[in-house]
């Protein structure tokens, strides 16, 4: 078995850039991410939320994983299978395997935000259970492996690679938190197994579900072993291919389902399942930051202005449509059905970290934070023990979060996706540091030979006031690149599918050391390039206005209706806070708003006070009454925390029609 060191994730990513045009960044921009394993987090806004992970989501998953489903039974039974020849029963679904994986993960980037014995004890003795239940050939399912070895690997649709997937991305976190191997010696063992099976002799075969290409260039970049590179992109080749037919297609799926209709690289749309197009996309800008592919960079870029121009919510949700799971038409986004998975909005923070990796443009964060504080946090309740498989926009009262599902993606991927938030907040080149998430935490950044340490210090998101001090040993010098967040000027999202009713009233203050610095904007970084020395301080304010937003004309689900928007936050009216009611609103063209402290359960918030008008039916009820009224708007995430409720995110400007409701 090959050595290795600890070493950071996505280092490969390093090695190449991409402009609009698919041309190499140059050599100074090229930068790498700083992983969760080196960044602490002291957050007045998440680290109560990594708590709640750390204690009351991870309880929830354990004991679903343990007691309330077969699903660590399932790896007993097999070493049980294993060791006796005596056949015994599978329970669940088939994909089942990987909730254990991701649930894993979760258990990695926790322990090290909050080191947790239990939790650590409970990691090691699954992870035995899962290191039992491995084939001599390094093959691992327990549902094939209970119900037919004979019918393994033949069935596409079946998810042995999406459940292999999961397993590479939980070894490979747990390594790095704690830097134990057994888990990851069995996905070494296993993603080896895969490779032999298709790359080496070239079987043909389409992963029903992706998730196996951005799993292996994890360990791609972990290992250095360049077969899981190939294996990654390999996986992806194989689309548009006509492999799937009778395989993974049947009445309703069909190959633009699976993303499987052209070639990856002839992509120029978004279809299908939302969170396959996610992932499978995700592998690919991987695959392209480590191959220098242009084909891959081409399509990447195109299907990332479709998804983001035409098909995604102002949440940054993804997905309109329950049918599917996924997309539609362009411009298709109902509020009240829309489907939004949980999973899909995770997706699309991974996606565009790696976008932003491959053209060093802060647009793509802009996307990811839309999606990460609005679409994928909304999945999870205040107390951390509640989940939405589905986010809508809007609500007549009969949506509540649940205990668990059946299929349950979403309670494990949204708890990673949290406690791994240390990923996504800085960046770093031998010349440069850059800040994508303004998130109050502290890390060490190496520029040449010179240790950083590097502090922010931010109220974000209620405040726009971020601190960021500097305390080199040495003077050293250096390019500084602080994201200047489009909502901060007047581009709520890239595209023109939402705009601001009027731009900001006031701009962003750059100050050094106290008074105001000259900087320059590259690719959508305020830059400060400069030798610095112990205890610089840089201080950005952003503008914390309230802001109303539109969609354009052809959203005729938003036609008429304004939405409000606060920093990265878009918020809502639900009823709990309005006297039961979040239907009977009309927004006139004079309305004000004012910001008001606000707590939401256990949870404070800035709420948004409306000055607008209620509609309420006349006493001879065949009229409507217009009546100016206060009403309270929440940040969209911490809706469906307090019961069922009324809820709407895009408020009408004029009446249209009257819709009843309880």
């Amino acid at each position: 078995m090959t050595n290795f060191p600890t070493k950071q994730l996505f280092t490969a990513l390093t090695a190449f850039g991409l402009t609009a045009h698919a041309q190499p960044l140059p050599l100074a921009q090229r930068f790498e991410p700083v992983g969760f394993a080196q960044v602490s987090i002291k957050d007045q806004f998440w680290t109560p939320k990594m708590e709640k992970v750390a204690t009351a989501t991870l309880k929830a998953c354990i004991v679903q994983t343990e007691e309330k489903t077969g699903r660590i039974r399932n790896f007993e039974k097999v070493a049980r299978c294993l060791a006796t020849q005596q056949p015994e029963k599978h329970e669940g679904i088939y994909y089942d395997d990987s909730d254990v994986y991701k649930a894993i993960e979760a258990m990695a980037y926790s322990l090290k935000n909050r080191p947790d014995p239990y939790v650590q004890q409970k990691a090691d003795d699954w992870i035995d259970k899962i290191a039992a239940a491995q084939l001599k050939d390094g093959y691992l399912n327990t549902y094939y492996t209970l119900t037919g070895l004979n019918k393994r690997w033949t069935d596409m649709e079946r998810h042995e690679d999406y459940c292999a997937g999961h397993l590479i991305e939980a070894a490979v976190a747990y390594y790095n938190t704690t830097g134990k191997r057994k888990l990851l010696d069995v996905a070494i063992r296993f993603a080896d197994h895969i490779d032999q099976t298709f790359r080496v002799p070239d079987r043909p075969w389409v992963s029903g579900h992706q998730e196996i290409e951005l799993a292996l260039m994890r360990l791609y970049h972990l290992t250095n072993e360049e077969r899981y590179l190939k294996l990654a992109d390999w996986f992806l080749a194989q689309r548009g291919r006509g492999y799937g037919k009778g395989k993974i297609w049947d009445d309703w799926k069909n190959p633009k389902y699976c993303q499987d209709d052209v070639p990856v690289k002839d992509q120029k749309e978004i279809t299908g399942h939302a969170v396959r197009a996610m992932y499978q996309y995700t592998g690919a800008a991987d695959v392209a930051a480590a191959t220098n592919d242009q084909g891959y960079l081409k399509a990447m870029t195109t299907v990332w202005e479709d998804v983001v121009h035409r098909n995604m919510y102002l949440t940054g949700g993804i997905g309109s449509s329950g049918h599917n799971e996924g997309f539609t038409e362009d411009f298709d986004l109902p509020n009240e059905s829309a489907y939004c998975e949980t999973c899909a909005s995770v997706g699309m923070v991974f996606w565009n970290q790696r976008m932003n990796l491959l053209t060093g443009e802060s647009k793509y964060i802009d996307v990811l934070e839309r999606s990460l504080y609005n679409g994928a946090l909304d999945g999870l309740s205040l107390s951390g023990d509640r989940f939405f498989y589905g986010n809508p926009l809007a609500s007549a009262g009969n949506n509540e979060r649940r205990e668990w599902f059946g299929t349950a993606c979403c309670p494990s991927n949204i708890a990673r996706l949290v406690a791994s938030l240390g990923d996504y907040i800085y960046g770093r080149s031998e010349n440069g540091i850059w800040v994508n998430l303004f998130v109050a935490s502290s890390t060490t950044l190496n520029i040449g030979k010179v240790a950083v340490p590097f502090r922010m210090e931010t109220g974000y998101p209620w405040t726009g006031t971020v601190k960021l001090t500097a305390d080199p040993a040495k003077k050293v010098a250096y390019a500084l690149h602080v994201r200047l967040p489009g909502w901060a000027q007047n581009t709520p999202a890239p595209g023109n599918l939402y705009q601001f009713t009027a731009p900001p009233s006031s701009g962003v203050q750059v100050l050094l050391n106290g008074k105001p610095v000259a900087y320059r904007e590259e690719k959508g970084y305020i830059v400060l390039d400069r030798t610095w020395q112990k205890g610089d301080v840089v201080e950005v304010s952003l503008p914390m206005e309230v802001r109303q937003v539109v969609a354009r004309r052809e959203v005729k689900a938003d036609e008429g209706r304004i939405a409000l928007q606060r920093g990265p936050l878009v918020y809502c009216v639900e009823g709990v806070d309005n006297g039961g009611r979040a239907w009977n609103l009309l927004v006139p063209s004079n309305a004000t708003f004012a910001t008001a402290p606000h707590q939401v359960l256990d949870e404070p918030v800035t709420a948004i006070q409306a000055n607008i008008a209620v509609l309420e039916p006349a006493p001879d009820g065949k009229s409507i009454v217009n009546t100016p009224k206060t009403i309270t708007a929440i940040p969209y995430y911490a809706w469906a925390n307090r019961g069922k409720s009324q809820m709407q995110v895009w408020l009408p400007t004029k009446i249209k029609e009257v819709k009843v409701t309880e």
